[in-house]
């Protein structure tokens, strides 16, 4: 199939942000009494946007995350981020050379978002092509956020290649109709890795953005550059 539309993720895929942001939830939890490890981030959140952490955190522990709480970890993740936060290998280079419209869809909030691209110097060529959970009624693994970048970026879903690392993206692609490969390449991914239930099977893994190019060839429809 020819795509005429390539939606990245962004954490996990483009960024390396994956394990910085788990690993700081656990610490931020632990200070208000709840004990969870990777495994629990990755199995509940990996994919998801802060309101589902503070739905299960309710359930699983019956702990109310409050609005200081929230501050408190984005401020202390954030500043995680401006010290250790890297661009996956390869990825400024796939994006600039990339022959089709491609965007971001991203269960993170706009301002981190913006921020952690901007640390990882993809702010400019990104530009506009970016759109969070924050713009539809149900994040991921609902298909609101990918039919939504397709409906923006003028592109048939099934026409539409979605680039994730969770479950919950995979799910959300196939909900969306969307074809879907999985990049396994994140440091998040070394440890916590998770079966692939029905529902959640890509067509295709990858590991490094360095064979891109060749997994594309041929399958890219529109010659012109985004």
């Amino acid at each position: 199939m020819d795509f005429d539309l390539v939606i990245f993720d962004c954490d996990g895929v483009l960024i390396d942000s994956e394990i910085i942001s788990a690993r700081m939830l656990v610490a931020e939890l632990a200070g208000m009494g709840v004990s969870i490890d990777m495994a629990y981030v990755a199995h509940h959140f990996l994919g998801r946007s802060y309101p589902t952490v503070m739905k299960v955190i309710k359930q699983d522990f019956g702990v109310n995350l409050t609005p200081e709480f929230e501050e408190s970890y984005r401020t202390r993740l954030l500043a995680a981020f401006a010290r250790d936060l890297k661009a996956i290998t390869h990825v400024h280079d796939v994006l600039g050379a990339l022959s089709v419209p491609w965007c971001i869809a991203t269960s993170s909030s706009p301002v981190r978002a913006k921020q952690s691209l901007g640390i990882t110097g993809l702010s400019e060529v990104v530009g506009s092509k970016l759109f969070t959970a924050s713009e539809v009624p149900n994040g991921k693994p609902a298909p609101d956020l990918f039919l939504h970048a397709a409906a923006k970026m003028g592109a048939t879903p099934a026409r539409c290649l979605v680039i994730e690392d969770s479950l919950n993206g995979i799910r959300a692609a196939r909900a969306a109709g969307m074809p879907v490969w999985r990049f396994v390449g994140g440091s998040h991914l070394r440890d916590t890795w998770q079966a692939e239930p029905e529902g959640a099977i890509p067509d295709l893994h990858f590991d490094s953005f360095a064979d891109f190019a060749s997994l594309t060839a041929n399958r890219l429809a529109n010659p012109t550059k985004a």
